[in-house]
């Protein structure tokens, strides 16, 4: 029985940290994006202003 808890309890653990890295992944890729866009908006505006 103490072998069945700590299997449910390990598959537990896992599943949260696959979950978790799931998430993060979601989360790096929207956050490149809106870096990417940034980076062309600022040099767009940037290379106006200074002409």
């Amino acid at each position: 029985m103490l072998l069945w808890i700590v299997l449910l309890v390990l598959v537990l653990i896992l599943f949260g940290f696959g979950f978790t890295l799931h998430l993060l992944w979601y989360v790096a890729v929207i956050l490149l994006v809106l870096w990417v866009i940034g980076f062309f908006m600022r040099g767009r505006v940037g290379g106006r202003g200074s002409r």
